[in-house]
């Protein structure tokens, strides 16, 4: 089916509009400590090898493998880095 095995980094995190109370207290105990930040979000990290190339085809099975397992679309965004074993180069992609 897929040919090369590439490294993909999947970054979930809540959406703008949802209410982030880890953000909010890691931000708080920041502040707390004396570093002024503007915004903290807490999301998460996915990473994993699969077998594939940088495709269209393959963003478009990436996707839906981020769509349906890896995120919650309601309250989540994720975006994603494939990173191709040949030449360890990066390849990003936001949603």
């Amino acid at each position: 089916m897929w040919c090369d095995l590439v490294k993909v980094i999947v970054f979930v995190t809540p959406k703008r509009s949802v209410l982030d109370p880890q953000g909010k207290a890691l931000q708080h105990a920041m502040r707390f400590l004396g570093y002024q930040t503007a915004e903290v979000r807490v999301g998460k990290t996915i990473a994993f090898e699969i077998e594939g190339r940088d495709t269209s085809a393959f963003r478009a099975y990436l996707d839906t493998l981020c769509h349906q397992l890896l995120s919650n679309p309601i309250i989540e965004d994720y975006r994603y880095e494939i990173i191709t074993s040949s030449s360890d180069k990066e390849s990003d992609h936001s949603v």
